[in-house]
């Protein structure tokens, strides 16, 4: 059963048990058909049955009579309690279907789960039970080393679980976010996560393209067509056939030219240059831009068709400065790539300093700034004194650093930003739990705080 299937499942109904407290075996032997986890809960999140799937991916332990969230979550409360939205409380308050992202333990570590509730009536209108069905995600991983996309933050974990809602579809998306967030992962990710993945992922670079060249390249050029073109040349579209066509920074494609993609766009047809025979376009398109195209199109830079066209999905994607708790997970997974066969790890203070350091760049930077600093290491640490003087520069004063970050500040190796006591906090915060693993229950402890109130600060943070 796929997801499309499973969506359209409605609030099932079924005859109450003569045995108290047993659940229908009717439904109990629905339960094994399902191919996913899938497990069937009472009112108070206990476990009345698994199907052998679940069995499997949770150590085949037994987990009936346990409560859903202490075997997905390790908690001693149910999720809404931890700070976390909780399909089930959702579905009991609507009697409707829920549909989240969470991350799970398993018995191979945390993974990325999507989570569909759905409530099942027994006797007279009475929702008894409910059904919770888990897939996990092929598209990221919140390990380092992992396969696709790498994080865990509640930022990154956002916008996953809207590409995971939308990659199944065939419907456009639009990707924004600052240049080095990694728009053209994430587009690939639609693309794996698309029934499109065993066809072609064409990414266009939109920036610098004249109209001539534009065109050319898009739709492709006939044998003649202008001074050069010595043989019939395959467009973009035409090389996208069945796959996913990917429009990088397409808030750069100058004004005279959106036209053209606008008609492609709304005809689904296009011509070599040179030909005259319409051709049929067949692809899922994705595009991505670091622009304000609402600014755009209020100035005139933007058409406000094409606009609206290309924006039926959007999905904005974090900066590193707002995933923090993902920038050991990410230095664990690139530092493999430049290492050149040595095993190369980065020290608890250049971590900090990482973590503290804004990042204009994202990604980009960071990856960037781990290869150069592989380059200079040459034992197996990476220090404070291999990252970029920038890293000191922009990093904020870190309370946690000691007298040794203080010592340097005279010589201009290091130069404190003053910041507002709640932004402080913030990052103070962010840091911790880093260093803790993303163990809330934990850093609440350790800071002296209730959890509630310590999902609210990260929250904010």
């Amino acid at each position: 059963m796929n997801k499309t299937e499973n969506a359209q499942i409605p609030v099932m109904k079924m005859p109450i048990s003569d045995h108290s407290g047993q659940p229908p075996a009717e439904l109990v032997s629905m339960l094994q058909s399902y191919p996913d986890p899938a497990v069937l809960l009472s009112a108070d999140y206990e476990i009345l049955s698994a199907n052998a799937a679940y069995r499997q991916s949770y150590g085949d332990v037994s987990v009936t009579k346990r409560h859903c969230y202490e075997v997905s979550h390790h908690y001693d409360r149910p999720c809404d309690q931890m700070g976390e939205s909780c399909p089930m409380l959702q579905c009991m308050q609507t009697n409707k279907a829920q549909r989240v992202f969470h991350l799970h333990h398993t018995p191979n570590g945390e993974e990325h789960v999507d989570v569909e509730l759905y409530p099942v009536e027994a006797g007279k209108g009475e929702v008894r039970y409910f059904l919770e069905v888990m897939r996990y995600s092929k598209l990221a991983s919140p390990r380092a080393g992992g396969q696709g996309l790498i994080g865990r933050s509640s930022a990154f974990i956002d916008s996953l679980a809207l590409i995971e809602r939308v990659a199944s579809s065939e419907t456009t998306v639009l990707l924004l976010g600052e240049s080095g967030t990694g728009k053209e992962l994430m587009a690939q990710a639609v693309h794996q996560g698309s029934l499109r993945s065993q066809n072609a992922f064409v990414p266009v670079e939109c920036s610098g393209l004249t109209e001539t060249l534009f065109e050319s390249e898009l739709f492709g050029h006939e044998k003649g067509a202008f001074t050069g073109a010595h043989s019939r040349k395959t467009g973009l579209v035409e090389a996208a056939k069945g796959g996913t066509l990917f429009l990088d920074e397409v808030g750069d494609i100058p004004l005279s030219l959106q036209v053209k993609l606008l008609r492609l766009l709304e005809t689904g047809t296009y011509r070599r240059v040179g030909g005259v025979e319409p051709l049929k376009a067949d692809f899922r398109l994705v595009c991505a831009t670091h622009r304000n195209l609402d600014q755009q199109v209020a100035d005139g830079e933007f058409r406000m068709d094409l606009y609206y066209r290309i924006n039926a999905f959007p999905v904005v994607l974090p900066p590193l400065r707002e995933r923090v708790t993902d920038i050991p997970l990410l230095v664990d997974s690139f530092l493999p790539q430049f290492s050149a066969g040595r095993e190369i790890k980065i020290s608890q203070e250049a971590l900090r300093l990482l973590q503290a350091y804004q990042f204009p760049g994202n990604i980009r930077e960071l990856r960037n700034i781990l290869e150069r600093a592989c380059l200079l290491v040459d034992d197996h640490w990476i220090e404070s004194q291999h990252l970029p003087v920038v890293c000191k520069q922009g990093c904020s004063l870190d309370i946690t650093a000691g007298s040794t970050e203080a010592s340097r500040r005279g010589s201009g190796f290091y130069q404190p930003n003053i910041v507002g006591l709640e932004q402080l906090e913030n990052r103070y915060l962010l840091w911790a739990l880093a260093q803790l693993e993303g163990d809330k229950a934990l850093l609440a402890h350790k800071v002296g705080v209730s959890e509630r109130t310590l999902y609210r600060k990260l929250k904010s943070a």
